[in-house]
């Protein structure tokens, strides 16, 4: 990756925040496989899947929105100490139970129900957050994306890990190990120097802020359009990622090492489309890379229902992992840029509302349309592919309106006349990039 790729990196705070969250994520995604395959172990029941997912997740539609309101009053590097450290005994609790072989797939549920508790405030606040560690706005995009990297980089390790260690010590010892990754990133927020400002937000009442913020999000028609691309996304992409298991075991014929190696594939692509958006010069033109992501991530879906084979599901889900990546990253640094900076903190718990939040729907919706009875997994992942086809070529649709609302807030922020300048042969061509 060409040096501007890694810009953001030469704030000390965000270096510190790379590196601790890079051991953690491993150790997420490591209990997330981990997690799954306990339940499909004790039930083999796919529906209990998609309930599990709903457990994990409803927390982010309920909370994800208040989190963000309250998180503009909130000194967030304390409180991100608190939600990793609740994080933490979250995962060593569940180790506990399942190596003192007294788990059960009810335990399994209250502690995910918990944990998504903790994400509804940890993801709004890690995402308003990058603003303190990166303060310069020219990094703010070359940050998301390296944020999204780390993502799926520790997406890449975290589930291969997986794969092998339950195959030799059991899922107890992933929940362990992801609980002990926590302490890497709560060094890493205790080490940051960070000047605590508090934004200027008119009124303090909870209720008045979280109306502000939902009047001035879906109001302004090119941040209601990225929200609901995201929530589609999100929603259609639950089959995949609920089901996961089902196809490894059932269809592929493997075991937790498929599973991992299927999930690691997606991880690669995404990882692809991370350091694609980290080398970009600008955030011109991602509302149409949001789009075509969209569609490429459906065609994914539908072919890899088709798939029987290992050797031809890895490629696809490789590509799928890029393009739901590449539609996930480019909203939130669009989001991030075009949002005013008093009502930054509410939006984007608004963004982990149609990111998280809504995927209980998607998690619901599976557990019911996958059994053999009704559509069953094959085609329940051909339907979430056709809806999310249908919402990507809507999206692509309006990108022409979406960008002339956009150019304003551009122009203020300097943006336009900054690539201009600096794209000298699209000046010579007659070819303003004047791209949402």
């Amino acid at each position: 990756m060409p040096l501007r790729g890694v810009r953001s990196l030469r704030h000390r705070n965000f270096r510190l925040f790379f590196a601790g969250q890079l051991v953690s994520l491993c150790g997420t995604w490591l209990q997330q496989v981990a997690m799954t395959w306990l339940v499909w172990e004790l039930s083999h029941r796919p529906s209990l899947l998609g309930y599990l997912s709903f457990a994990s997740q409803i927390p982010m539609l309920l909370l994800a929105p208040v989190a963000g309101a309250i998180s503009e009053h909130w000194n967030r590097r304390r409180a991100l100490l608190v939600t990793q450290s609740l994080a933490m005994a979250q995962a060593l609790v569940l180790g506990v139970l399942t190596l003192e072989g007294w788990v059960r797939v009810e335990h399994v549920f209250v502690l995910a129900l918990a944990l998504g508790m903790v994400n509804a405030f940890d993801m709004p606040l890690r995402q308003a957050f990058l603003h303190q560690m990166v303060v310069e706005r020219d990094d703010l995009a070359n940050a998301i994306a390296l944020n999204s990297s780390m993502v799926n980089g520790a997406r890449l390790v975290g589930p291969a890990l997986a794969g092998v260690l339950i195959d030799l010590v059991g899922e107890g010892w992933c929940f362990v190990l992801n609980g002990l990754s926590y302490l890497a990133v709560l060094a890493a927020l205790a080490a940051m120097q960070i000047v605590h400002v508090r934004p200027p937000v008119a009124e303090t009442r909870l209720w008045t802020n979280l109306h502000g913020g939902f009047r001035y999000a879906f109001t302004f028609t090119p941040i209601r359009a990225i929200l609901s691309m995201v929530a589609i996304t999100s929603i259609t992409s639950m089959p995949l990622s609920v089901l996961m298991p089902v196809f490894a075991s059932e269809k592929l014929g493997g075991g937790a090492g498929t599973l991992g190696l299927l999930t690691s594939a997606m991880g690669i692509g995404a990882l692809g489309s991370a350091m694609y958006l980290a080398a970009r010069r600008s955030v011109l033109g991602l509302g149409r890379v949001m789009a075509l992501a969209a569609l490429g991530f459906a065609l994914g879906m539908i072919a890899f229902s088709f798939s029987d084979t290992l050797v031809l599901s890895l490629p696809i889900l490789a590509l799928s992992g890029f393009c739901m990546m590449l539609q996930m990253a480019s909203s939130n640094t669009l989001l991030q840029t075009i949002v005013d900076p008093d009502k930054r903190g509410r939006v984007m718990g608004l963004y982990g509302m149609s990111f998280l939040g809504v995927a209980p729907i998607g998690s619901l919706s599976t557990a019911y349309l996958a059994r053999p009875d009704v559509l069953g997994s094959s085609n329940t992942l051909r339907l979430a592919g056709a809806i999310c086809l249908a919402g990507g070529i809507v999206f692509l649709f309006r990108l022409r309106t979406l960008r002339e609302q956009v150019r304003p807030v551009y122009r203020k922020l300097g943006i336009l006349p900054e690539i201009a300048a600096g794209l000298q042969a699209s000046a010579q061509l007659n070819t303003p990039p004047e791209r949402t």
